[in-house]
């Protein structure tokens, strides 16, 4: 028994992260296959005692072992069905370009609202609530389409269209006039 509190938290063999992933604990890839008892007919014997007993009959020698390799080649198997997660550059990428998204949507609340009373004179109210409420959500909306459209694609068409909903989503009326406004 050791005295490391690591041992724990682990399983026998674990040597990366690939298990805590799927929730499943890996084989170790040097671990013998399970051995199955032979199944043969046993022959009836007498004891010394007079009483049949049965024995059973020399096993024959073992004509080929499996690879050691089986289990390890189950187990690759098996991380190949998990998921395999964004990697560090583009889960950066995607939490930059969500906050420039955020920032967006505050930009348009306060570009809408300093835009509110010079849009009076030209549109209605009930026309001019629900695009400022659609401007708003527009960030959030492109964010999340460009997440669930592009889940199955390569990594550049995501980041391509991050990128272009950076450059086409700016507040401009927050831009132009700014919070002070002239």
């Amino acid at each position: 028994m050791t005295s490391d509190s690591d041992d724990a938290l682990s399983w026998e063999g674990d040597d990366d992260t690939a298990s805590h992933r799927t929730g499943r604990p890996r084989r170790r890839e040097n671990a013998a296959p399970p051995v199955e008892p032979p199944l043969h007919d046993a022959t009836p014997t007498e004891s010394a005692a007079g009483a049949p007993t049965t024995r059973p009959p020399a096993s024959p020698p073992p004509t080929e072992a499996a690879p050691p390799s089986a289990p390890a080649a189950s187990v690759a198997a098996d991380d190949d069905e998990a998921p395999a997660g964004l990697s560090n550059a583009m889960l950066l990428l995607v939490g930059v370009v969500g906050g420039v998204y955020l920032l967006y949507s505050v930009g348009w609340v306060v570009g809408g609202l300093r835009l509110q009373p010079l849009a009076s004179f030209l549109v209605a109210d009930a026309m001019f609530l629900p695009w400022f409420v659609l401007a708003i959500a527009a960030p959030a909306l492109w964010f999340l389409a460009t997440w669930v459209l592009t889940r199955g694609r390569a990594a550049w068409v995501r980041v391509a269209l991050l990128l272009a909903g950076v450059v086409l989503l700016v507040p401009w009326p927050f831009v132009t006039v700014g919070v002070v406004g002239s």
